[in-house]
């Protein structure tokens, strides 16, 4: 991985902690969800009219994308709903990071050595083990713990497909740009059909945080799609869950978590994967 893509992908991981951190406001999870989804898709709209619509073939990539996703973010809102986020982020994101290696190499055929491999088990195990204690205390939400697992199931489906989909694309600022604008409408109708308008009208009292989450969420993902064309989804998708680092200062320092000692061995954990990783 280049250093420029490499450093990239790391910005991409603070600025998506940063969002997810935006989704344990003072508002339902998943009417935060639709928030800042909406948002993403006002932003992203300027680019995608001016650089036009994708060719025909890539539209099944960005429909199958947009329906992976709205799992996603069902599964991520009844997680958070339940569950705080310094549980829940490391669960979904550290399930992914491996199974996308393996699939990537199995089902793309991208090359990924041993130490890259290396470098991916650290980086989740680490992310796992900063919500290993949590996960088996007696009082733990086994139900949060399942919606975590399939949002991780979710994430790995929607890395894979939205890295093969921009890569088929003739620019992958094309595709990722349509691609936040079709998520966006399909959320925001999902959400209106379910809980109905009066239901999403509270989120009109936080367009600032949606806004700002919205800007963080389309850059983060935005950076991670370019970098999927330009090394393995695999590593790509691995580095980019190094974002659990900056949602556990989120999560302690914003939210007012409990810091617990394990996160100290997670952490080095992570940065020994990133830095096998990087030396890839």
């Amino acid at each position: 991985m280049e250093p420029s893509v490499f450093l990239a992908v790391i910005a991409a991981a603070a600025m998506h902690a940063g969002w997810n951190a935006v989704l344990k406001i003072r508002l339902d999870p998943f009417l935060a969800v639709v928030l800042v989804n909406a948002a993403c898709g006002l932003l992203a709209l300027p680019v995608a009219l001016y650089l036009g619509p994708p060719e025909a073939h890539v539209w099944p990539w960005i429909a199958a994308s947009v329906a992976i996703h709205l799992v996603y973010y069902l599964t991520l809102a009844g997680a958070y709903r339940r569950a705080d986020m310094g549980l829940v982020y490391p669960l979904a994101r550290g399930s992914a990071p491996l199974l996308t290696t393996i699939l990537s190499v199995t089902l793309v055929g991208e090359a990924v050595d041993a130490q890259g491999f290396l470098g991916v088990g650290l980086l989740a195990l680490g992310i796992l083990s900063i919500a290993w204690r949590r996960a088996g205390a007696a009082a733990f939400d086994r139900t949060a713990l399942r919606l975590a697992l399939m949002c991780g199931l979710s994430i790995t489906a929607y890395t894979l497909v939205d890295g093969l989909g921009a890569r088929s694309a003739t620019s992958p600022h094309i595709y990722t740009s349509w691609l936040f604008v079709a998520d966006s409408v399909v959320i925001t109708l999902f959400g209106l059909a379910w809980k109905g308008p009066r239901a999403l009208a509270p989120t009109l009292s936080f367009i600032g945080p949606g806004l700002a989450g919205g800007a963080m969420s389309l850059t983060a993902y935005w950076i991670s799609i370019w970098a999927m064309t330009k090394a393995p989804i695999g590593l790509v998708a691995a580095v980019r869950e190094s974002s659990v680092l900056f949602g556990a200062v989120i999560a302690v320092v914003v939210l007012h978590e409990k810091l617990r000692p394990e996160r100290l061995v997670a952490a080095a954990l992570i940065v020994a994967g990133l830095v096998l990783i990087k030396l890839h």
